[in-house]
């Protein structure tokens, strides 16, 4: 299952925001610095209504959704990257992670210590980039140094060499490794080094209860450093999150319809998040259960089925497979095989989004 951390200055609503993503979670969120030390991680379903609409097709008695990690990480402060505060375990921490959801507070609140007197996107969000930079510039000097004696006499260390010098300058410029154009080879040169400003990011603005709709200047803030790292930014507010968990599917929409908006940001951060991984989803339906599959962009067929059970690859024939769009459109199965819309797809088979599969094995 693959992992997203999230991260952010200390007192950005972190660990409340995490206690929402997976609703049951302990972890402990208090009005002061580093009160999360040692991770928590939980599981959280990934919101799919195409699920729903499966399971009344296949008259199923279990829906299973699909499932993403979340990891909340103690919060970094500046100098991380030097041992600050609690910066080598949490730069530890993110390096076991897949992708970065960056919490970064938009609201003010008296009440609440901002660990740099004010509240200010920009200056926070370069805080902990930087930190991530500085990390990755150490780590890629190291690796020049083992590097730069073998590249006297061997091409392919002079080649690696090379990539090394070129990531390091743009990071002495302060550009992270996801904003440096590297060709795919390059690209998976550095990969053993699991550089940390490499990861995908989503910036989670938290915003107050009274922003939630329309967002505010802080917003606008971090939606333009978003733009140059052709980053997402989605709007959540931690606070609203933590009450809806309390409240029932009714009394939910009554407080949302209040605020002005139809769902809270916690959904739309889960999607994003399950995007920015790269993950796509399947389908299985039946009498039994309908259930969502979590597979890599551009898996086959059978590496679709081995994600079900290693047999399946291995034994892989074909593939039944149709789309949600047809399958829903049509009503049932049936009729969409009498349609010719059931096709049935061989080991070369790419799965897309959204197919709902049945698979044929030894």
């Amino acid at each position: 299952m693959l992992r997203a951390g999230i991260v952010g200055l200390p007192n950005v609503g972190k660990s409340t925001l995490f206690n929402a993503v997976v609703a049951n979670a302990k972890a402990e969120a208090a009005n002061f610095p580093f009160c999360t030390i040692e991770p928590n991680v939980g599981i959280v379903s990934v919101p799919d209504e195409r699920l729903e609409v499966l399971a009344k097709i296949s008259s199923a008695k279990q829906i299973v959704p699909a499932r993403v990690e979340f990891v909340d990480i103690a919060g970094l402060v500046k100098g991380a990257s030097k041992g600050e505060g609690l910066g080598n375990q949490f730069l530890s921490n993110i390096r076991e992670t897949d992708a970065i959801v960056h919490v970064v507070r938009c609201f003010e609140d008296d009440d609440v210590i901002h660990v740099s007197g004010s509240v200010g996107p920009a200056r926070d969000i370069e805080v902990i980039n930087l930190e991530l930079i500085l990390a990755d510039l150490t780590q890629v000097e190291r690796r020049m140094d083992r590097t730069r004696k073998q590249a006297r006499a061997n091409k392919e260390a002079q080649y690696e060499m090379s990539v090394l010098e070129k990531v390091a300058a743009e990071l002495n410029e302060g550009k992270s490794v996801r904003q440096i154009e590297l060709s795919e080879e390059e690209a998976e040169l550095i990969k053993p080094l699991t550089l940390l400003s490499a990861k995908k990011i989503i910036y989670a603005a938290n915003v107050s209860e009274d922003d939630l709709a329309t967002g505010n200047k802080y917003v606008e803030e971090v939606r333009e450093i978003a733009a140059q790292e052709n980053a997402q930014v989605v709007i959540v507010s931690a606070q609203v999150e933590s009450e809806l968990v309390e409240l029932s599917e009714e009394e939910r929409s009554d407080f949302l319809e209040s605020l002005g908006v139809k769902e809270g940001g916690l959904k739309s951060l889960i999607r994003a998040t399950y995007d920015l991984l790269g993950l796509r989803t399947y389908f299985t339906s039946g009498e039994k259960e309908t259930r969502a599959w979590t597979i890599k962009a551009g898996m086959s067929a059978p590496q679709a089925a081995g994600v079900i059970h290693s047999d399946f690859e291995k034994g892989f024939i074909r593939a039944e497979t149709v789309s949600y769009n047809d399958l829903v459109s049509s009503g049932s199965l049936g009729a969409a095989k009498e349609k010719g819309l059931v096709r049935a797809e061989g080991k070369n088979y790419i799965v897309k989004e959204g197919d709902v599969m049945l698979f044929l094995t030894n």
